[in-house]
């Protein structure tokens, strides 16, 4: 096999060459960019934070240290913000992707009669909302402030998901369809027994979609539930942690006042928080993605592309 390659390969022109060479270039150094904002915030995470004020850290840590995520991880609520966040990512996205998939499957079935109206009537929120303060106060008036649900019900359903999935569906052989009418299903049954599961591509693809969002999601925190400590999320605690690290660092006095509640030496700087909360917060979508990138390649093509 390897023989055969190399004959492909001597007996290719110049211009192939040319181009494997340039393209091999290319994906080096595009991986390369892609890399190294993430490689140095490892670094710095785990490098001391005094010394990370010197400089020159690049992709390892030149004195290495515990101390910024024993720091990140004092916080009283830290590991039950964890969880609540854990919770609004497992939730949001299971009845997110399930809501979604149900209106695209009625907007993609050609007898609907108003599937248009309804789908020019979503897409038209991608564009136009009302506003900040409309928004604040429609969640006060259903009673949402304060709860869970205002992390799962007002973002329930995503367009461009729907449009996605909407994608999928038309893409899969109208025959399957009918022949489960002709068989006595009906709609809810053709969707939950024949849809769902020849559209897990599509599916996989927009719950990594909707599973980044729910996870890194902190100002509906700040805005429905910053009262409520035990609905805090896991962003919103790093994000408090990040801004009080700032706070304290921004005067000469404040600073001083900082190294000495740290033992007369600042173990921590917001340098060092914004590297070490990057990977605290980065981990847990990258630990999921590799189970879901097969899926998420083909839902992508397929998805988008009719045919």
């Amino acid at each position: 096999m390897a023989k055969s390659k190399a004959n492909s390969y001597r007996n290719s022109s110049l211009g192939d060459r040319i181009f494997d060479i340039c393209n091999t270039v290319f994906m080096i150094l595009l991986v390369t960019v892609t890399l190294y904002p993430f490689l140095n915030m490892f670094a710095l995470s785990f490098n001391e934070a005094n010394d990370s004020v010197r400089g020159d850290i690049y992709i390892w840590p030149r004195e290495w240290t515990l101390r910024n995520f024993e720091y990140v991880f004092s916080e009283s609520n830290i590991f039950y913000s964890t969880f609540i966040s854990a919770a609004r990512t497992i939730v949001g996205t299971v009845v997110s992707v399930f809501c979604t998939a149900m209106l695209a499957y009625t907007v993609s079935r050609p007898e609907y009669k108003l599937k248009k109206f309804v789908s020019v009537t979503f897409i038209f929120t991608m564009y136009f909302s009302g506003g900040l303060i409309p928004g604040y106060l429609l969640i006060k008036e259903l009673n949402m402030l304060n709860t869970f649900w205002v992390y799962i019900i007002p973002g329930i359903i995503g367009v461009f998901n729907m449009i996605v999935i909407r994608s999928f569906i038309e893409a899969l052989p109208e025959g399957l369809m009918e022949s489960a009418k002709i068989d006595g299903a009906g709609d809810f049954i053709t969707f939950s027994r024949i849809v769902l599961p020849l559209t897990v591509p599509a599916l996989a693809t927009v719950s990594l979609f909707v599973a980044v969002y729910q996870w890194n999601s902190w100002f509906d925190v700040f805005l429905y539930n910053s009262s409520t400590p035990s609905l805090s999320t896991l962003q919103y605690e790093l994000m408090k942690m990040l801004s009080t690290s700032n706070t304290a660092m921004s005067s000469s006095s404040a600073a001083d006042a900082f190294a000495n509640a740290q033992g007369n030496k600042a173990t921590v700087t917001p340098t060092s928080i914004r590297a070490t909360m990057t990977i605290v917060a980065s981990v847990p979508i990258i630990i999921v993605y590799p189970f879901l990138q097969k899926y998420f390649v083909k839902g992508m093509v397929v998805g988008g592309v009719k045919g």
